[in-house]
């Protein structure tokens, strides 16, 4: 008998996520060159995932 999708483990799973973590965000910013120094966390511009 197979096993249901749904009941599958998280790490089968390996769809682009459209959304991001604030660390993810504030890491993308970074690389490209649009995070300073003491910039609060909150309040980021929105973000695009790389492609």
């Amino acid at each position: 008998m197979s096993q249901h999708r749904s009941l599958k483990g998280a790490s089968t799973i390996t769809a682009k996520r459209n959304v991001l973590k604030r660390f993810e965000r504030v890491e993308l910013l970074k690389k490209r060159g649009q995070w300073k120094d003491g910039t609060k966390v909150l309040g980021l511009p929105k973000t695009k995932p790389e492609a």
